[in-house]
Formats: C-alpha cells, structure tokens, sequence
C-alpha cells in the first residue's frame, strides 16, 4: 500500500528521509486532499531511471525490428559489442 502524507508535514524532513530510505518506494504527498507530489531516495530514483532506459532501448529496438530492422546472433552481437567497447578481436 502506498504511503500517503499531507504536504504540511513536510517540515519532518529527517522523518520523511528516513521513511523514503526505510520503505525503499516513492512517498505521495497530498494539498487540499489531491495528490501534488512524490518523494523518493536518490537510490530508488537511480533505479527507477535505470529500468525506465532499459524499457525504452527495447521499446526502440522492437519499433525497428518492426520497420525491417535485422536481427543479430547474440555471440555475433556481443563480438561486435566487445570490440567497440573493449577493442578485443
């Protein structure tokens, strides 16, 4: 379940910091009742960027392979990543 607090509480910053760093998920924070903002770790942050990049580098590969784009072979693949990347042969 998701925790909710009202934006007035947010003078609590040592308690909120703690809960954001203790419950590893974001925090909703409510004015007049409406949902206004979220708060999070910088760790959750990092993670949930990293996975949002991940999803839409495969989003952008299956709309090529839809247009034509060419399939790889995963060692031909991965021989070509480590070369540019590594200059290994």
């Amino acid at each position: 379940m998701p925790t909710i607090i009202p934006i007035r509480d947010l003078r609590k910053t040592s308690e909120i910091s703690e809960m954001a760093h203790n419950k590893k998920e974001p925090i909703f924070v409510t004015k007049n009742g409406y949902s206004d903002l979220v708060i999070m770790s910088a760790e959750l942050y990092d993670r949930l960027v990293r996975i949002s990049r991940i999803d839409q580098a495969i989003f952008e590969a299956e709309k090529e392979i839809e247009k034509g784009g060419k399939t790889m072979d995963l060692k031909k693949a991965k021989k070509k990543l480590d070369k540019k990347y590594y200059g290994k042969k």
